[in-house]
């Protein structure tokens, strides 16, 4: 029984660490790009970044299936070159949590960025520091706080990320049940036992989460 209820919880927590991770990265890089840099267009592209905020998930799960299916160029390419599609595999499970997180990150990024004082940078600048410099030293650690902010609640976001995943992922034991989806599993087959006992794990580690985040925004 042990195995049975830690499967899907070991599992959920590494795809949730690698996709938390993923979204950290990217979406600080993406976030700081966007207010240092600002371009014509730009408003389009923050849009299609918050997209998965509100598409519903079976959207999200169709629109990946199209993009890395056997029959798009990018999914063939995946086949050649891991001679396996990445579509009901631990990857795919990881990159529908990755699209679903990445708007709360860059959301947070965006705005810790935003409240970096300028004179700052700019002071730094001055006195000789490069681009990258300055996004090191001085941007980044003036922005920590929203960064972290972004960053678990990205990773709460992708250890609950159910629908696209259902879609893109699967639901294989072992593999790509995640906690959302073994949850319902378990719902649907009368396992209430096992359904509270994932329900309880995964709404403490919420919390946890949570409260940290409220902890550090004192």
């Amino acid at each position: 029984m042990f195995k049975e209820f830690w499967e899907p919880i070991q599992l959920s927590l590494e795809i949730s660490l690698v996709s938390g991770i993923t979204v950290f990265i990217l979406g600080t890089f993406i976030s700081w790009l966007m207010v240092k840099f600002p371009f014509r267009g730009k408003i389009i592209i923050e849009t299609m970044i918050m997209l998965p905020l509100v598409l519903p998930p079976s959207v999200i799960g169709f629109l990946l299936i199209i993009i890395f299916g056997k029959n798009s160029w990018l999914g063939e390419a995946i086949v050649f070159l891991f001679k396996q599609p990445i579509i009901f595999t631990w990857w795919a499970a990881m990159i529908a949590s990755t699209v679903v997180a990445f708007p709360l990150m860059y959301m947070s990024a965006k705005t810790g960025f935003q409240n970096v004082d300028s004179d700052i940078e700019e002071a730094a600048a001055v006195d000789g520091a490069n681009t990258l410099k300055v996004f090191l030293y001085i941007s980044l650690p003036l922005a920590s706080r929203s960064l972290l902010t972004g960053g678990i609640l990205s990773f709460a976001r992708a250890l609950g990320e159910f629908g696209a995943t259902l879609m893109f992922a699967g639901n294989i034991p072992g593999k790509t049940q995640t906690v959302p989806t073994a949850i319902y599993v378990a719902i649907d087959s009368g396992n209430m036992t096992m359904a509270w006992l994932w329900v309880a794990a995964t709404v403490f580690i919420s919390f946890l989460m949570l409260l940290t985040v409220q902890l550090k925004s004192r």
